[in-house]
Order: C-alpha cells, then sequence, then structure tokens
C-alpha cells in the first residue's frame, strides 16, 4: 500500500531527526509528556472505578436494592396491602419484612459496650436478597443456616473485635425503655459473626430473628419496613419510583442508589475532578509537540522552500508537520495506553498496596479496566495532541519559498 506524499515525508523527517541530539530529546519529551498523561490517566481511572465498582458490590452485599419504609418512620400496622403490590411488579425478585432497632451492647468478658444498629429479620428471605451466609466467616454449632434462633444474634465481624467476642459467645443488649422507665437488658448468644467488608457495617450492625424482635418490643404484626431485591441492580431507581406510585403515601420506596447517593455523587465528581487535572500532562505534552514542530519547520526551511518551487502547495506543505505532530501524539498515547493499562493490570492481580480498612471503605487498592475509559483517554489525547499540530502547520503554509531557499 502505497503512503500519501505528506504522510511519507513527515515519517522521513521524523527518521531524520536522529541524527540531532536536541531534536531527538524534544521528541522524545513530546512523546513521553503525552505517554505519562495517557498512563496516569488509565491507572487513574482504572482505581477510580474499581473502588466504586468494589464499594457498590459491598454496599448491594449488606443492603437491598430497595428499602420500604413508612416517611413518618412509625412501623407498619399492616403491611399486607404493600407486599401485594411488590408481588404484583414483575421486576421483583424476592422480599423480606425487618424491624430496626438502636440500642447498647457489651460483652460478659469486657466490660466496653458500644452501640449497635439491630435488624431484625427472616434469615432465609434475607439471604435470598443479600446473601448473608457467603459473608459469615465463624458460626456456633446450634446456628442451622436457615433461622438466626432464639436469643441469638448475628454481629458484624468488628463489632465483635470489639466486643472480644465470637461465635458462642454471650452478649447483654441494652434498649431503652417506653417513657424514661429502666432500660430493658437481654442476655445473648453470639450464631455468627459476619464480613461485609464495609467497614461502617461491620462495626456496628447486628441481625436477630424478626418473631423474636416483634414478642421482645411488642411488634406482633408490625414492621419497621421491607427490603426488596430486583432482577436487576441498575433499575433499582426506575423500579423504585413505579412501587411509589403502586404504594403512595405514607410509604416511601428509596433505591439503593438513593440511599448511598452523598457516596457515589463524591465518588463520581472525584473521577471527573482526576480526569481533568491528570489531562493537564496530555496539554503540557501538546505545548512540547507545538515547539517541536516549530523548531522543525526551522531547521527545514530551506526543504520547505524547495517543495514549494517543486510545486507543493502550502495546504500540501501544512499538511507535513501536521501529520508529524499527529504521529508523535499518536505514539505517546498507544504507548501510554499499553504502560498505563500493563501497571493496572500489575495492581489488579498483585495487590501491592494494602489500605486500612478503619479510614477505607475497603481493605485493597482495587482496579477495573472498563474499555469504555480507555478509549475516551485515547480519543481525549489523540484530539489534544492533533489540535496542537494545527498552529505549526499554519505557520509553516506562510513561510514564502524564495526566503526560504535564499535564508534556509
Amino acid at each position: 500500500m502505497k503512503l500519501p506524499t505528506e504522510i511519507f515525508i513527515a515519517i522521513r523527517y521524523l527518521k531524520a531527526r536522529k541524527k540531532g541530539f536536541f531534536s531527538v530529546l524534544t521528541t522524545l519529551i513530546a512523546v513521553g509528556g503525552t505517554s505519562l498523561g495517557v498512563a496516569a490517566l488509565v491507572i487513574t481511572l482504572a482505581i477510580m472505578t474499581g473502588f466504586q465498582t468494589d464499594i457498590r458490590d459491598k454496599i448491594l452485599g449488606i443492603q437491598p436494592h430497595i428499602v420500604i419504609t413508612r416517611i413518618d418512620g412509625e412501623p407498619f400496622k399492616d403491611y399486607d396491602a404493600v407486599e401485594e403490590k411488590l408481588r404484583e411488579n414483575k421486576s421483583v425478585v424476592s422480599y423480606s419484612p425487618f424491624v430496626y432497632k438502636q440500642g447498647l451492647i457489651r460483652g460478659l468478658v469486657s466490660s466496653a459496650s458500644t452501640g449497635i444498629i439491630l435488624k431484625a429479620i427472616d434469615f432465609e428471605a434475607e439471604n435470598n436478597i443479600v446473601n448473608l451466609s457467603k459473608q459469615i466467616t465463624v458460626s456456633d454449632m446450634r446456628f442451622d443456616g436457615t433461622r438466626i434462633g432464639e436469643k441469638s444474634i448475628m454481629l458484624g465481624s468488628e463489632l465483635a473485635k470489639t466486643l472480644l467476642v465470637t461465635a458462642g459467645d454471650e452478649v447483654v443488649l441494652v434498649f431503652p425503655g417506653n417513657f424514661a422507665s429502666i432500660p430493658k437488658m437481654y442476655k445473648f448468644t453470639v450464631s455468627a459473626v459476619i464480613h461485609s467488608g464495609m467497614y461502617d457495617y461491620d462495626s456496628s450492625l447486628g441481625f436477630m430473628d424478626l418473631s423474636e424482635a416483634q414478642r421482645m418490643f411488642a411488634m406482633e404484626g408490625e414492621v419497621s419496613g421491607i427490603s426488596v431485591h430486583t432482577d436487576n441492580f441498575d433499575k433499582a431507581i426506575a423500579v423504585a419510583e413505579k412501587l411509589q406510585d403502586s404504594i403512595s403515601f405514607p410509604y416511601r420506596a428509596k433505591s439503593w442508589i438513593d440511599l448511598n447517593k452523598n457516596l457515589f455523587s463524591a465518588l463520581k465528581l472525584e473521577k471527573i475532578m482526576m480526569f481533568l487535572i491528570l489531562g493537564l500532562i496530555i496539554l503540557v505534552a501538546a505545548f512540547n509537540i507545538i515547539s517541536n514542530l516549530l523548531l522543525l519547520s526551522v531547521q527545514k526551511s530551506k526543504e520547505i522552500g524547495i517543495m514549494s518551487a517543486m510545486g507543493f502547495s502550502k495546504f500540501s506543505i501544512a499538511k507535513i508537520f501536521f501529520y508529524e505532530g499527529m504521529v508523535v501524539g499518536s505514539i505517546g498515547t498507544v504507548l501510554g495506553i499499553i504502560v498505563g493499562t500493563g501497571i493496572s493490570l500489575i495492581l489488579k492481580y498483585f495487590e501491592i498496596f494494602k489500605l486500612p480498612q478503619g479510614i477505607y471503605y475497603v481493605d485493597r487498592l482495587p482496579v477495573v479496566i472498563m474499555p469504555m475509559d480507555i478509549l475516551m483517554v485515547a480519543a481525549s489525547a489523540f484530539v489534544i495532541t492533533v489540535l496542537a499540530g494545527i498552529y505549526p502547520a499554519y505557520q509553516v503554509s506562510k513561510l514564502d519559498p524564495l526566503e526560504a531557499i535564499r535564508y534556509g
């Protein structure tokens, strides 16, 4: 396949520059700057996408797709009508009623006490929604995997560490009484310890049997809300809106995205800002390409005059320098994608960096390489480098052939 004359000359000029050290250096800086910017963007976006994906998976491992509660926070007096609406919705796969209570918990070995958010559930129904059984790290021999059990509780792993307890140990739950009466105390056995990977949940959440909680808190036939699992977590917002229309006031249906809106909004904004900030590296590289091409135009001014005398149009000569800038930018972009993807894969499979769980939501550096992110970076870098070649090409087209030959 025969290359167009302008591209052929542009490649020849690029090869011929190897003879001059300064010219080679400026070319390498332009290529290296573009590669560095592209690689940094690929790695950063892979890590940011990894954080979003990892946090999403961990949240969905402990939270349902949709939660239905009353707007006033009061328990459901009769939730059969709500369950009927759930059964009518084809996108709803399963649902599970629950009771929420807040209190204090302390172990018998340690005198330390801490707050607990207690979620009373039907274990089998809840397990179909968030797969709690996969998160159990240790369990008591009496736990059969179907019911949490009478006077039994499941604790988050960090909460169990704080209380110095494990499966089979006893803990004391304390709840406020009604109208400033004496607090109510209950002794429970830890039936299992779970680890969701989300520090906030593991350090404060506990599970007990739904029927047990309804008896303890005089809530026979009442629940605090209903957990809903859909056929696709991405459709949770749309399904929640349909459910909201069907169940109406005083009930409220909120998707997992709405429940964690601030977190995911912050992650999305951070990803955009990192893209813009690191994109400045590519912009700096673009200025290197501009200076590189302007230097080349000075070095090749005599050849430019000769080509003009031979009949090359100003537009054709401009295209030579434009193509050279495009070649330099393309090489830098391709190298940057290769390097960035390679480093991302190393970070993904070798888990070089460990993160403290008490500070971050995850204990390792998550990396997810999205083809769309790579395409976006490649397209952005290519556009910037192509635009960088326009000004030098325009300046070359303005050279007077006679002056170029005489003083070149």
